[in-house]
């Protein structure tokens, strides 16, 4: 069960008032888009999937209250989300569904494409993939002679506030993509992409380890909730 028992319909069948709600909230949704509707509205026709009989309602609310967003429930650990009373297999699966469609739909905007010159759709993915974490997640895009994305890989995982980065296996992966170009891009679950010392170390680190490969390091980008940093722009690099 997703939910605690709560006054089940005899038969199952869905009560009316739900089913009114459903149809308003869907065609609200169909009418003027996610623009139309707050944040646990939108939760809601995600959970109406998962949950077919019930309010829905309770739920999306005290998932929003926990986590604060729609991206952040989206984005938060399988354990955690199991901590909300009446979230089940059901839900969690729902939620992660939505959650690589959103990734899987950003990525393709930027695979393949000249990173440079589309460099707001990398900013765009980057923040939908990495913005909301709950811990730090180092990445490397990996980009041809002519600056086309060729690879995207999750280096590392981390803690809330570090991610270990080890330049020689950076620097390892490049060589295998057969990469002339490096973009560097981890989060700051803090929500401020201010970078620390360790992250400036780190960077100086890799890029000293790919011009000993002639791999030029394009930039570093830390990700915060609502905004980014560029090494390449604040002169780091």
């Amino acid at each position: 069960m997703d939910e605690a028992p709560a006054a089940a319909p005899v038969g199952g069948k869905q009560p009316s008032y739900i089913a009114d709600h459903r149809a308003r909230l869907r065609a609200r949704f169909m009418a003027g888009g996610a623009d139309a509707m707050p944040e646990y509205e939108l939760l809601e026709l995600v959970l109406f999937r998962a949950i077919p009989r019930r309010d829905v309602k309770p739920l999306a609310r005290a998932l929003m209250d926990r986590f604060g967003d729609f991206n952040r429930v989206l984005t938060a650990s399988e354990p955690r989300l199991r901590d909300i009373s009446g979230v089940g297999d059901a839900v969690i699966t729902e939620l992660k569904i939505v959650e690589a469609a959103a990734h899987r739909m950003a990525r393709s905007r930027v695979m393949q494409t000249q990173v440079l010159s589309s460099w707001d759709a990398l900013l765009d993915y980057c923040h939908t993939t990495m913005a909301h974490r709950e811990t730090e997640q180092f990445r490397v895009l990996y980009l041809d002679r002519k600056n086309i994305l060729i690879g995207d890989e999750e280096q590392a995982k981390g803690t809330v506030d570090h991610v270990p980065v080890y330049p020689r296996e950076v620097a390892k992966r490049a060589l295998e993509f057969n990469a002339s170009a490096l973009i560097l891009v981890h989060n700051h679950p803090s929500g401020d992409p201010t970078p620390s010392q360790s992250d400036i170390d780190m960077t100086r680190r890799v890029n000293a380890a790919c011009e000993a490969l002639d791999i030029t390091l394009h930039d570093h980008l830390i990700i915060g909730k609502s905004r980014e940093l560029s090494f390449r722009a604040e002169g780091y690099l």
